[in-house]
């Protein structure tokens, strides 16, 4: 395998790796919170129907998503309405989400669009276009780095970069700022957290508002970024491997980062290498293309153990009196 061909493989795994990021990053906010989200998939459907839907018909790409980002958080108040104000089961509740989520957008891709669910193609200022970093065609020729700034970090659309950004950004919130403090303990003991004065139930509402942005984004990038529209359940399973990831990562940023990573190049090297010959044997491609998913029940299988959550994760406040 020569040095262009990894080039390749990792400007894809960049590409595939954006929106389990960003989904794996909406659900670090959430369980930090306590508040457990399995609905992540559902609102991921949602923002990528939603975004593809408004980018088709404004023409742009930014109404899009802004459309996205809508229907995600809409999604996001109905799981907190019934899982904090309500105190319903939050698993239940995000599980509701996805089918929710899975029938809602194909009835009404088909009522709107009348093309079995799906969209019309993006096309133009309707999608994200890549961006090209400063000086890179100029400093294309120089050996090493040259290719490895031209190729692997310019050329992606904004939203790439968005998501990057995004995890410092997460790790300062987090850890260097009262509010990501005060999210933290709510997560871990609330009841300290309503002792000091402070709403554990608008701490969980930000939260989960913040979830939704997210997913919002990554939704929205699976439309009109990697994809030129809407198909139906084009999440491929996408919002359960970021939950697989965020396991792995131990509810933590920059561990985020690496687990998404992993999960992106396994599906750029399964997309790269559809039959992969070891020399001894053919991997086929089905086993191929199932490699992150096989990922992901082994990590569940083998992490969660090991892997502590916050302690009042999937509990509901009650308030004593």
């Amino acid at each position: 395998m020569d040095f262009a061909t990894i080039l390749q493989i990792l400007d894809s795994a960049m590409r595939l790796m954006t929106p389990l990021l960003l989904a794996c990053l909406a659900g670090l906010y959430s369980e930090r919170a306590g508040v457990f989200d399995i609905g992540l998939e559902g609102k991921m459907l949602m923002a990528a129907f939603a975004s593809a839907s408004v980018a088709y018909a404004t023409g742009s790409a930014w109404a899009g998503l802004l459309a996205g980002i809508t229907g995600a958080v809409a999604l996001a108040l109905l799981h907190g309405l019934a899982s904090i104000t309500f105190r319903g089961n939050q698993l239940i509740s995000g599980v509701a989400i996805n089918f929710l989520a899975s029938g809602l957008t194909v009835l009404l891709g088909q009522k709107i669009f009348e093309l079995g669910g799906r969209t019309p193609s993006l096309s133009g200022a309707a999608r994200f276009d890549a961006i090209t970093l400063p000086f890179a065609d100029s400093l294309r020729p120089v050996p090493v780095i040259g290719p490895i700034y031209a190729e692997l970090i310019s050329g992606h659309t904004i939203l790439v970069y968005v998501a990057f950004a995004i995890v410092p950004l997460t790790w300062w919130v987090l850890y260097r700022t009262r509010f990501g403090l005060r999210l933290r303990a709510v997560g871990e003991n609330p009841a300290s957290v309503d002792t000091a004065g402070v709403s554990v139930t608008r701490l969980r509402y930000a939260a989960v508002l913040i979830c939704g942005l997210l997913c919002g984004l990554a939704g929205a990038y699976l439309a009109t970024g990697i994809s030129a529209g809407f198909v139906k359940e084009m999440t491929a399973g996408r919002g359960f491997i970021a939950l697989a990831a965020l396991i792995f990562a131990k509810w933590r940023p920059w561990s985020a980062l690496g687990a998404t990573f992993l999960f992106g190049l396994l599906e750029a090297v399964a997309n790269r290498f559809p039959n992969l010959d070891l020399g001894f044997v053919t991997v086929p491609s089905m086993f191929m293309n199932a490699l992150p998913y096989i990922l992901t029940v082994i990590i569940l299988a083998g992490f969660v153990g090991r892997a502590i959550p916050p302690r009042a994760g999937g509990e509901p406040y009650v308030k004593e009196r």
